[in-house]
């Protein structure tokens, strides 16, 4: 994914400017030395870099800066990967880190209007240095450990097309709740994500946050639309919200030492763990997420949440540090402030995390708050083992009678594996154990609502939070209806409609001249089309442009428009 939105980047310098990106490997201070000292391809005399908030990239640039001072070369940075300048905010007067939506809308209101993104440079000069190109990823790799292929092609052409294509759309736009989004893809296509599929594009800086912000705003103007933090709108604050965290909370990424950690004590279980992270549990829901994941790089915003509690404090009790490692290793859209963000949050430790006691049925119904379609072609697609076991047995299998599991060449442990953990046993346990925990740290006791607790028959229902649609006193949303966001279903504007496009050419045709200053990312987060389908949308008669003519990430080209997941 980098190296092709690396290639798409050099591309558009050579289409546009006769320009060239320069791929220089190796340690950056043995790099960038070289450059300023005027031993590499090129002698610097200036550098420009857009500011990382990681505390590695902090370290790292802390020492560039060092190096270039001694060098005699003048440095420039810039705010670019989030509307907010983290360094601004963190040091206004009476600074309080946010841990809620009220929180961070707040900080973005003092901060005042989300600014548009920058023109594109007119021109830029010529430079026909030869070499230092975009590797191959062999080159990179062994044929042994090479990454296999992504369900999402990298590059700013691309996520501008995502982005076309969502708001294109105005009323999917406008009536986007992430609550809503399917967490087993597009109905007849489960491997693609019914949400905009932006967040790789944001993590890696092909796109612009300010850009995404700015279009879906447009679709916005004049109709009615959800409200943050639900809608689009509030996946982008989401976002903005881990990255302030993460920049101001010490040890962000620790459970010791971090304010923002429950101190519980998690197990250490190899073969649980390993079991989990290659989609052998048991549990055909949890191991079609993570099959997912490590074959194309992807997981919807609730097949995390699921998968996540599975691993934590639903069921197999291990720590939240060593599944937020294989999502970093894994997901395209990885983002250090957010991975971190997501598991605090899912595993139940973090002032902003839903009620511990909320576990998720790792076997969803029609009625779960996870979304999950129940004709089983999501499990059958990702968890071929049991592509001809019944629908009625598809999330649970160990429950077909053996002549069913007979007749599917499917014989529960032994051509797929039996339940690693009894899932209402583990929960109960699990919950004894996490309240045992608050009580020791509280000093007392740790109320536990009745209905949570042993005396209960069945699991009161997925883990809702607080922004969930559920009618009062209910576990789940109301029933999903013909007009809901669900798997599959895009609502369509009819002509006439207060949907219909209206507005969203004119947002476009803006778009197409303007960027950030630097690059730019849940947990939020468009149709995905194959590829040779994908690049005949653009182009002439495609209605997205015809050239690239702005910079949202670098370079940018037409238009633009959790996110995380």
């Amino acid at each position: 994914f980098l190296l092709e939105s690396l290639r798409d980047l050099d591309g558009q310098l050579r289409e546009a400017y006769g320009s060239r990106l320069l791929v220089l490997q190796g340690r950056p201070d043995d790099v960038l030395q070289g450059l300023f000292e005027g031993t590499g391809p090129v002698h610097l005399k200036s550098l420009l870099y857009e500011r990382d908030s990681e505390p590695y990239a902090r370290q790292r640039d802390a020492g560039i800066e060092a190096l270039a001072r001694k060098c005699n070369v003048t440095t420039r940075s810039f705010s670019g990967h989030t509307i907010l300048d983290l360094d601004k905010v963190l040091a206004t007067p009476g600074f309080k880190p946010p841990i809620s939506m009220a929180g961070i809308q707040a900080l973005l209101k003092t901060s005042g209007p989300v600014p548009p993104a920058l023109a594109a440079p007119r021109k830029l000069p010529s430079l026909t240095i030869e070499g230092f190109e975009v590797p191959d990823i062999t080159e990179l790799y062994g044929e042994d450990d090479r990454p296999t292929g992504s369900a999402m092609h990298g590059g700013e052409r691309e996520a501008l097309w995502r982005l076309a294509a969502s708001c294109a759309d105005v009323a999917y736009v406008c009536e986007f709740e992430k609550p809503k989004t399917g967490s087993t893809g597009q109905k007849g296509k489960p491997w693609e994500p019914s949400t905009t599929g932006l967040s790789p594009y944001l993590k890696f800086g092909c796109i612009s946050v300010r850009t995404a912000w700015h279009a879906f705003a447009a679709c916005y103007e004049g109709r009615q639309h959800a409200q943050p933090p639900q809608s689009l709108h509030g996946q982008l604050l989401f976002r903005e919200m881990f990255y302030v965290l993460g920049s101001s909370v010490p040890n962000w990424d620790k459970a010791e030492g971090n304010s923002m950690c429950k101190q519980i004590p998690w197990g250490e279980d190899k073969q649980l763990l390993d079991a989990w992270i290659e989609g052998r549990t048991g549990y055909p829901f949890i191991d079609a997420l993570m099959r997912q994941l490590r074959t194309t790089g992807w997981m919807h915003h609730l097949g995390r949440h699921a998968v996540a509690c599975f691993l934590t404090r639903g069921d197999l009790w291990q720590h939240w540090t060593a599944g937020r490692d294989i999502f970093d290793k894994y997901l395209l859209d990885s983002d250090w402030a957010l991975n971190n963000g997501n598991w605090l949050w899912l595993a139940g430790v973090a002032p902003f995390s839903a009620p511990y006691f909320r576990i998720y049925d790792p076997c969803p119904g029609a009625k779960s708050s996870l979304n999950a379609e129940q004709s089983g072609e999501f499990v059958r697609h990702f968890v071929p083992e049991l592509k001809a076991m019944p629908d009625k047995y598809i999330y649970t299998p160990w429950k077909a009678p053996m002549q069913v599991q007979q007749l599917a060449r499917c014989v529960i442990g032994k051509d797929y594996p039996s339940p690693i953990v009894d899932h209402k046993v583990a929960r109960e346990q699990n919950l004894a154990k996490f309240k045992a925990a608050l009580e020791r740290r509280l000093g007392g006791a740790a109320a536990l609502p009745g209905k949570f607790g042993a005396g209960s028959k069945q699991d009161p229902g997925p883990m809702q939070t607080l922004y969930a649609s559920a009618e009062k006193g209910a576990d789940v949303p109301s029933k999903v209806g013909k007009g809901d966001n669900f798997p599959g279903h895009r609502s369509t504007a009819t002509k006439g409609s207060k949907s219909e496009g209206k507005g969203i050419g004119r947002f476009f045709k803006l778009a197409g001249t303007t960027a950030d200053e630097a690059t730019t990312e849940t947990g939020a987060s468009s149709d995905v089309q194959p590829s040779t389908q994908r690049k005949r949308r653009w182009g002439p008669g495609s209605g997205v442009g015809k050239g690239p003519t702005s910079s949202g990430g670098g370079l940018s080209c037409p238009v633009q428009v959790d996110l995380s997941d």
